[in-house]
């Protein structure tokens, strides 16, 4: 079957035809996509020097404007520009790579030093303190064309209106020169309560010459600019900023516009228990594809190139790249880490292991805190497996290594995950080296068996149950492979159909009859997991297609605009026993994998996660959130829909 969905959708099919059109191209009978091969001219990854590139400590962190008001509550200000630039992100012995970043006035994050202004890519880390809420003017200086190919045959944020182009495609390079600039940009705060005008949703980008997507009510009086404030008020946690720009955050977020924030908290009973300074460092894991010019390469052909002639399913890279570096070494007294892991990649998972290469042995290491904060006990582990968009903090003890031990932080996870192909363990197997050296670290007394005691696991902290939501992932496959990815059946642009309430609680049961392990992201919100459990997913994907058959069309996915699929429940179709979450998942999250022939369970309160009842801004307010895959290649093709939280009743 040739052409796109949308292109087939303009018939109209009995439901047993449409059927029998839809299961052999989407849903349990749909593979896994193998990862390419790159290209000869790209740099071969073999070549390249590993443990060459240093990380000499933690990134510098941007410097606020601290400004008082008559009550004497503080308030921090930054301003913070997107920029274009160079950086050694391979060692010295190759090119330079050109790369966008961030830029603004920073210090050092151990000694305090002002630094200046600092452009880097990912950018310095924001350290934001609890109680004091920040606002930052982002400035878009980006006035180049885009490095990487756009797609417009996406919905995108198509700032000059040209709408989507018909076929045949050019190919890329030059593409559309159209749509290669202006570059919309928005910075969107992961993990973040904060309000929707603040939060950097998809139709909230701008450009640097003064254009605006349709989520801002007034253009800003500075063209370029917005200014966003983020109140800062949940429990101290590791956050990150990253672009979300509509139907372009793959290609935006692969050219360096991503960085760390930090949010800390100074009455936290624990942090005299854990590492600081420069042994409390954030580390940032991308992968990426170099070409032997030293810049990036991003698929420009795609799977489908009659439908979407740039845009793949999933980016994978041939080299692991941490904090901007390469394949780098950091070396690291005898005393303990606190690591605070992120999964940057567009589309790669990781299953870590810290591996100490002389003695043949996996390191032990406990993970204290997950996307939301501390988990209630530390959760000790020998390897870890985290997403695109997740966060883990965990503690490394190297304070009885030998100086000169080198520790290998290493890879197994399959891409795509989790049945793709094996990690190849001389290139992206490796993630980074630590060397000890024989200087002590701090002295720090022992661990508290508990982290967190005010955290209560489902559904003491929830209460009762306020509506549950049967949703589903689907994927619509070409002849290529898939061709969009989708949420319920819906479209980005259908009607919302997720309208929580304000205070209430919800529980999401979301069925995956898809190939591939899904990290689904809320905006806004934080909650937990409470467990996944095995389904009869085709049976499940058949059933749900022909309840939904009628009043769409003959049966067709995606549902159109003015279609809200019926929910179907799970129940009869889930086997086994619930399996419950483990220890390093059992805290809050903000994103959550969802694997095939599985159905996952989790609660949301639509209320901040401190137990308080109220936001500290009006959460009604504004265009609204989003919910999608953090698979950017999905996210960027259908796999995000939008909602709104609505007021009470009254």
């Amino acid at each position: 079957m040739h052409g796109t969905w949308t292109r087939i959708a303009r018939f109209a099919f009995a439901p047993a035809v449409m059927l029998a059109l839809i299961l052999p191209l989407a849903g349990p009978a749909a593979a896994a996509t193998m990862v390419p091969p790159a290209p000869a001219a790209t740099l071969d990854p073999l070549t390249i020097p590993k443990w060459v590139n240093q990380l000499e400590g933690p990134p510098p962190v941007f410097d606020p404007t601290v400004f008082t008001d008559e009550s004497g509550g503080l308030s921090h200000e930054y301003q913070i520009s997107m920029m274009a630039g160079v950086q050694q992100v391979l060692p010295a012995s190759l090119p330079m790579t050109p790369v966008w970043g961030y830029e603004g006035p920073a210090k050092d994050s151990v000694t305090g030093e002002y630094l200046g202004t600092v452009f880097s890519s990912p950018g310095p880390s924001f350290e934001a303190i609890r109680g004091i809420p920040a606002t930052v003017e982002w400035k878009n200086e980006i006035s180049s064309p885009h490095m990487f190919p756009v797609d417009p045959t996406l919905h995108w944020a198509d700032p000059t209106g040209m709408g989507m182009p018909m076929p045949p495609y050019p190919t890329y390079p030059p593409g559309f020169d159209w749509a290669q600039s202006p570059v919309p940009l928005v910075t969107h705060l992961h993990g973040a309560e904060v309000r929707s005008d603040s939060d950097g949703g998809p139709d909230s980008w701008f450009t640097y010459d003064g254009l605006y997507g349709p989520a801002y009510e007034e253009t800003p009086e500075v063209p370029g600019t917005v200014t966003f404030t983020y109140p800062n008020a949940q429990p101290a946690t590791t956050l990150w900023y990253h672009d979300h720009a509509l139907g372009i955050t793959r290609i935006n977020v692969m050219s360096g516009l991503a960085g760390f924030y930090l949010l800390r908290d100074p009455a936290d009973p624990i942090a005299q228990y854990l590492p600081s300074g420069k042994y409390d460092m954030p580390v940032v894991i991308q992968d990426r594809t170099f070409n032997v010019d030293g810049t990036m390469f991003f698929d420009s052909v795609g799977l489908n190139p009659d439908d979407h002639p740039y845009w793949t399913p999933e980016f994978f890279g041939n080299t692991i790249m941490v904090n901007g570096k390469v394949w780098p070494n950091m070396d690291v007294d005898q005393g303990l880490y606190r690591l605070r892991l992120l999964d940057g990649s567009n589309a790669r998972f990781y299953t870590l292991t810290f591996w100490d290469k002389e003695n043949n042995v996996k390191l032990p290491f406990y993970q204290i805190a997950s996307d939301g904060g501390y988990l209630k006990s530390p959760a000790l582990l020998r390897e870890l497996t985290i997403a695109p968009g997740e966060r883990a903090e965990v503690l490394v003890d190297f304070s009885g290594l030998a100086p000169g031990t080198k520790i290998l932080l290493s890879n197994s996870a399959k891409s795509p995950f989790p049945m793709g192909g094996r990690a190849d363990p001389r290139t992206v197997g490796q993630v980074m080296q630590f060397t000890v050296v024989g200087s002590p670290g701090d002295t720090l007394p022992p661990l508290p068996s508990t982290l967190n005691p005010d955290l209560a696991v489902f559904p003491s902290i929830t209460g009762p149950v306020d509506k549950v939501r049967y949703l589903t992932l689907t994927e619509v496959m070409g002849p290529g492979g898939p061709l969009e990815i989708l949420l319920n059946g819906q479209k980005w642009h259908g009607e919302i159909s997720e309208l929580p309430v304000l205070g209430s609680t919800e529980m999401w049961v979301i069925t995956n009859p898809t190939a591939d392990t899904h990290p689904i992201h809320l905006h806004l919100v934080q909650f937990q997991l409470m467990y996944r459990q095995k389904v009869d997913d085709a049976k499940y994907y058949n059933d749900w297609l022909e309840l939904n058959s009628e009043g769409t069309m003959g049966g067709m996915i995606p549902f159109m605009h003015d279609y809200i699929p019926i929910e179907l429940p799970v129940g009869p179709y889930l086997k086994n026993k619930p399996m419950t979450a483990p220890p390093n998942e059992q805290g809050w999250k903000d994103t959550v994998r969802m694997n095939p022939g599985e159905t996952t369970f989790i609660i949301v309160r639509f209320a901040p996660i401190d137990g308080s009842v109220e936001y500290p801004f009006d959460a009604t307010y504004g265009p609204g959130y989003v919910w999608h895959c953090h698979i950017l290649d999905h996210e960027d093709n259908e796999m995000m829909r939008p909602y709104l939280v609505v007021a009470p009743e009254e």
